[in-house]
């Protein structure tokens, strides 16, 4: 099992886009400033998840999401529940 998860900084409202096999485990790293492009922002909250068979089927919503570059878009996608 793997999760494409969108995170969203309780410091200023950014949104963090990852995928993993470990969703609880990246939260953690995420929180403890284990991760360099988002230690700058902690504290992180899940805003969002999917889950998907394979880890390249994640990263390749990750990357989806990523090409969106709207906010508002990606509101609507969490609007829609965790999940």
């Amino acid at each position: 099992m793997a999760f494409f998860y969108i995170l969203e900084s309780k410091k200023n409202g950014r949104f963090y886009y990852g995928s993993t096999t470990d969703l609880k485990r990246r939260l953690e790293e995420h929180n403890r400033g284990k991760t360099k492009a988002t230690r700058y922002l902690i504290p992180w909250l899940l805003r969002y998840y999917e889950e998907y068979p394979t880890l390249k089927q994640a990263r390749r919503r990750e990357y989806q999401v990523k090409r969106w570059k709207s906010r508002v878009k990606v509101l609507e996608l969490i609007s829609q529940g965790v999940g």
